[in-house]
């Protein structure tokens, strides 16, 4: 690891402990570090070593590999080229905090869907029929449906050529709300 990826880890932490709810002074407490060190490395003017930063992900309830790869996420630009004909496709590739799948023609796997994030369904093109909540949704082109963490649902395309963008937060993101707090 060169030092510009040891700093930039920074933004990462700052993101898991506010996603925790936590102040520095928590994550101080917790790790044995100082805060003025943490907020170094939380504004990259501090490269933490090793064993620091296996400190600060243990206070952070994460693992420092973690911490690389959301801060490896923060700074990714990847092109994903349009594909033809019918199926599934990612459009965003790698373990990223979004997942994105753009769905091409009469996709009905009868299938119900419960996902720990949040998404949303785009109909670039076409129709679908959403069941959710025990509730059916009929939706056309330029429509969006945005579905809670947890609410089961399933869906299909009722035209042929429906192109349907799904993007949810992944499933390795907690992004889940303590109603508590």
């Amino acid at each position: 690891m060169d030092d510009k990826e040891a700093l930039r880890v920074g933004a990462a932490v700052r993101r898991r402990r506010r996603s925790l709810g936590l102040t520095l002074a928590a994550v101080a407490a917790r790790s044995g570090l100082s805060v003025p060190f943490l907020s170094q490395i939380e504004n990259e003017r501090a490269r933490p070593s090793t064993r620091s930063l296996e400190r600060v992900a243990d206070a952070l309830e994460t693992t420092p590999a973690r911490l690389h790869a959301a801060a490896d996420s923060a700074r990714t630009v990847d092109v994903v080229r349009a594909a033809a004909g019918p199926g599934v496709r990612r459009v965003v590739r790698g373990g990223h905090q979004l997942n994105a799948k753009e769905f091409t023609g009469e996709q009905d796997t009868g299938r119900e869907y419960q996902h720990r994030n949040d998404e949303i369904m785009y109909i670039a093109d076409g129709a679908a029929e959403v069941e959710a909540e025990g509730r059916a949704y009929r939706l056309e082109r330029g429509d969006t449906l945005y579905l809670s963490g947890g609410v089961r649902h399933r869906w299909r395309a009722t035209e042929p050529g429906t192109r349907i963008l799904v993007v949810a937060v992944a499933e390795h993101i907690d992004a889940t709300v303590d109603p508590r707090r």
